[in-house]
């Protein structure tokens, strides 16, 4: 399955021989403890980022099993992947290669205010393990711009290197584990909100950013918008035996979350094709 094109890297230096993105930052500045809020989010809703993954709402509003079942079936190549964030603690990544997990992603930020405490185990740890790399931010549209969040992603961990092992940073839309499910915006709002972002970091990273999200959110919070489908990967949660539809504009995913809580740490994820083609979405092409 081809994928698509992204423009020209712009390259970015990374600890460990030249090849980990963005962990100065983790490393010198201080780390926004659970609960706390930048000058943009003050005034919101408490927080508990450290309750919000890849996948923590889609469950709870769309029902489904969270473990999702018996492995998945494919006459088509697949590879195994995790997604994990601060409530996996430290992971033990040299036992999950060892398993046949190819890929991961790590959260890095939420809003412009919280960044993973676990995050340099986490991604650096993925990296040490030979996998194949990236990280993602948890959206909360109604807290600052896209291009804020998107900015503050790039800055904290989810830049990109044309190394091979780094993939796009992926932007996680779902429901809103604080209130209003679509954040309090109309259709045309939040698919400006989510343009915002995607034009900001590919900006800042050379690279369309990988969208995660459900088909039902979609459909409920964009007016299932068909704008990213020719431009931005999609990763779709979907905890059943297939992916079943798929948001409009996209004819076909990159990434399956089979289950929120599979065996071993993290979310389970399928790529949707070889290994050589999830090298290639690394590298950008």
């Amino acid at each position: 399955m081809p994928l698509r094109r992204s423009g020209p890297a712009r390259r970015t230096r990374h600890i460990a021989a030249g090849t980990f993105v963005s962990l100065f930052s983790v490393l010198v500045l201080p780390l926004a403890l659970p609960g706390t809020a930048g000058a943009s989010d003050a005034g919101k809703r408490p927080a508990h980022p450290e309750q919000d993954w890849m996948g923590s709402t889609i469950a709870a509003h769309e029902g489904g099993d969270r473990a999702g079942g018996s492995e998945p079936r494919s006459t088509r190549p697949t590879v195994v992947g995790v997604d994990v964030s601060s409530h996996n603690g430290n992971v033990g990544w040299s036992a999950q290669r060892e398993a046949g997990v190819k890929f991961a992603y790590v959260k890095a930020t939420e809003g412009i205010s919280y960044r993973n405490p676990f995050f340099l185990q986490q991604y650096k740890g993925a990296f040490d393990a030979r996998l194949i790399h990236g990280a993602y931010h948890f959206a909360l549209p109604d807290h600052s711009t896209g291009a804020a969040q998107a900015n503050y992603f790039a800055a904290h961990g989810g830049a990109w290197s044309k190394d091979g092992k780094t993939l796009p940073g992926a932007l996680d839309m779902e429901y809103n584990p604080y209130g209003s499910t679509c954040y309090g915006k109309s259709h045309p709002e939040m698919v400006s909100w989510i343009a915002d972002f995607v034009k900001a970091y590919r900006a800042k990273t050379g690279r369309d950013a990988v969208i995660y999200t459900s088909t039902n959110w979609w459909k409920r919070c964009t007016g299932n918008s068909a704008q990213f489908g020719n431009s931005n990967p999609l990763w779709i949660p979907r905890y059943a035996g297939s992916v079943g539809t798929l948001p409009a504009g996209w004819k076909f995913h990159s990434i399956w979350q089979h289950t929120s809580s599979g065996p071993g740490v993290g979310d389970r994820n399928r790529f949707n094709g070889s290994v050589a083609r999830l090298k290639v979405l690394a590298n950008g092409g």
